[in-house]
């Protein structure tokens, strides 16, 4: 029943219904049937007969476990772990390719390391090499892959044929992959796509579970809208990194000066710190409790993480949403220089951080554990259409 100010709920599809079971219980990592029935909103009857199809299907499994209450129920339904997916990964360095699960247990993985100057065809060559090791790592185990997921820095609706980012050719990509595995859905993102949704499946007490913008701050800078899991669009990058401050500021490798990226990413921070990109990236995480910051040095890391803000909050105010979550070094500092980073939203977003009421939070680094990121993305694909067959068209 609903008021005359109350709009009803649209009626959801069989696709759409499944796909909030499933991308719950990936986000969750598992569910008893009465919660799940409440945040699916479904009456516990109509929740059995949909896990009955997708048990059948081999989508989901139900193991017991200590009931949570005394009479509660004991059966946790969780993502069958047998459901086998491909995660191929692409990073300024190497590509990267394994097999996991619905989980984001990896079973398999692989990384082969890019040439110093790669051009599409190098690129390309290095795709063809990964994925026949896939394919032979497949075959000899009869293993069948329910979807490939595949994560490429900078791609968006315009760089399909061509990448500003890394040289590759993302149509011929798909062709040579949809020759080799036939009949297996397949699904390209972009890397900060894969960033979020690995963090917004795997992160132990990730921050927001609405909408929101996800800010990754690594080789590259850049943002994704993280929507409904339902909904067709609902993970949208944006390019936010490549917003320019000066014409005259350092190159960014897009080809232009002054973007955010160049003052920020990972290669940006090496050269500020006075070690190479490999050093940093050796070091990892401890970079920030192995390498002394002088005065000097912690005023010019403010001071850009100050236009990091600035671009977070321009951002916020083309399209307004209520948190923020942040992935990247800036996620190892302390939180006085943190602050930086909420003076610089402050200073431009319209009324401020606590006026437009945003939230912001600091997630751990994703950096350096390809293929995870887009094996999630792959177990999102998989999820977010109901497990149903990439072509299905059925509805009700």
């Amino acid at each position: 029943m609903t008021t005359g100010m109350e709009m009803p709920e649209r009626p959801r599809s069989r696709r759409q219904t499944r796909a909030a079971i499933l991308t719950h219980l990936l986000q969750s990592g598992g569910s008893f049937r009465p919660p799940l029935a409440k945040a699916v909103r479904l009456s516990e009857a109509s929740l059995s007969r949909i896990l009955f199809d997708l048990k059948a299907e081999g989508l989901i499994e139900e193991v017991r476990r200590p009931a949570p209450y005394v009479g509660g129920p004991t059966g946790l339904v969780a993502l069958d772990g047998s459901v086998a997916l491909a995660a191929v990964e692409l990073t300024a360095q190497w590509l990267s390719v394994g097999v996991g699960s619905l989980s984001g247990e990896l079973h398999y993985t692989e990384r082969l390391p890019l040439p110093k100057a790669p051009t599409v065809e190098t690129v390309g060559r290095v795709f063809g090499e990964v994925m026949t090791l896939l394919r032979d790592w497949t075959r000899r185990r009869h293993i069948t892959l329910s979807q490939i997921g595949v994560s490429i820095p900078g791609l968006g609706r315009l760089t399909v044929s061509g990448n500003p980012i890394i040289p590759c050719d993302v149509g011929r990509l798909s062709g040579m992959i949809g020759e080799m595995f036939a009949g297996v859905p397949l699904e390209f993102t972009n890397s900060v796509v894969a960033h979020a949704t690995f963090h917004r499946c795997r992160t132990q007490n990730y921050p927001f579970s609405d909408t929101h913008l996800f800010v990754l701050v690594s080789h590259g800078v850049a943002g994704a809208w993280m929507d409904d899991p339902v909904e067709a669009d609902a993970l949208q990058p944006i390019e936010l990194g490549h917003m320019v401050f000066g014409p005259d500021g350092p190159r960014c490798r897009c080809g232009h000066h002054g973007c955010v990226e160049a003052y920020t990413s990972l290669p940006a921070l090496a050269e500020l710190l006075g070690v190479s990109g490999a050093e940093l990236l050796q070091l990892g995480n401890e970079w920030v409790h192995t390498i002394p910051l002088s005065a000097r040095v912690r005023q010019e890391l403010r001071r850009r993480l100050f236009r990091l803000g600035l671009a977070i909050g321009n951002t916020l105010n083309v399209k307004p949403c209520g948190g923020v979550a942040i992935s990247g070094w800036p996620s190892l500092l302390s939180e006085e220089d943190r602050k930086a980073v909420v003076d610089g939203i402050d200073a431009c977003l319209l009324g401020g951080r606590k006026l437009a009421q945003v939230s912001l939070a600091f997630v751990p680094p994703s950096t350096g554990n390809d293929p995870q990121a887009a094996l999630a993305f792959a177990a999102f694909c998989l999820a977010s259409r109901g497990g149903m067959p990439a072509t299905s068209t059925e509805a009700a």
